[in-house]
């Protein structure tokens, strides 16, 4: 699965990313067991995290029975199921989160819009600062497709995490894109999709940029809570102004 230099790297890491955790939401449209492409670019990156001894999970969000809409819970609003709380525990548990999708019509999957929707409906929760939840963890992404669309997807994928309040490293994001129309998908034999050496390089440096930020992150213990804490500002509070009500 790695190169010999992926190896090395690992192997000369003088980092411990032992107590991190890391969830990746491989968004295509193919449930279990079926191939997914997006999963073969996932394994290059998981494969790093695990040999760095990460905790790593990856799942496919299609396999549940997600609701559609913007609460946190939609059981509470019409739908008779809705697994999303669950996977909303993993995603809390998590100190890296990697949000992955084909691409469709020159856009992300319908799969991945409803998993950020479904995060954007959790996104008001806080943490035990008093700042939005996703604040400390870092999140990127990883495209596979054959057609156009990768940098477009990345960016609306990334701006809407980093909305959300999560810190999103340099180079956080990678891609494979075959030929443009019909033709062989990321694993198809002769696709040249794993030899190809510009993703693999980016989803190297994706991977360790994610371990880095998110070590320092963690042992700063998180995003400096000062002018930022939702908690304080509905109770009155002003940060850097005067407040005679909150001396």
């Amino acid at each position: 699965m790695l190169s010999e230099r992926q190896i090395e790297m690992c192997e000369t890491s003088q980092w411990d990313f032992s107590d991190l955790r890391a969830l990746f939401l491989n968004c295509t449209l193919k449930k279990t067991p079926e191939r997914s492409h997006t999963q073969g670019l996932i394994d290059i990156s998981t494969a790093i995290m695990e040999k760095n001894a990460v905790a790593v999970e990856a799942l496919r969000p299609v396999d549940y029975d997600i609701a559609v809409g913007v609460y946190a819970d939609m059981n509470k609003h019409g739908w008779e199921r809705d697994d999303w709380p669950d996977i909303y525990e993993k995603v809390k548990a998590a100190d890296i989160l990697v949000i992955t999708s084909p691409i469709w019509l020159g856009e992300k999957s319908s799969v991945c819009t409803k998993i950020i929707e479904r995060l954007y409906s959790t996104s008001s929760d806080l943490n035990e600062h008093g700042q939005y939840a996703y604040y400390g963890r870092v999140a990127g992404t990883l495209i596979t497709g054959n057609e156009d669309g990768a940098k477009h997807c990345s960016m609306n994928i990334l701006y809407s995490l980093q909305h959300l309040g999560y810190v999103i490293p340099p180079q956080a994001d990678a891609a494979w894109l075959g030929e443009a129309g019909p033709g062989p998908s990321y694993l198809d034999p002769g696709s040249g999709g794993p030899e190809n050496d510009f993703t693999n390089r980016n989803t190297t440096f994706m991977t360790w940029n994610l371990l880095h930020v998110a070590r320092m992150l963690k042992d700063a213990g998180g995003i400096p809570a000062h002018g930022n804490q939702r908690s304080e500002w509905e109770a009155g509070c002003r940060f850097d102004y005067p407040n005679p009500e909150h001396r």
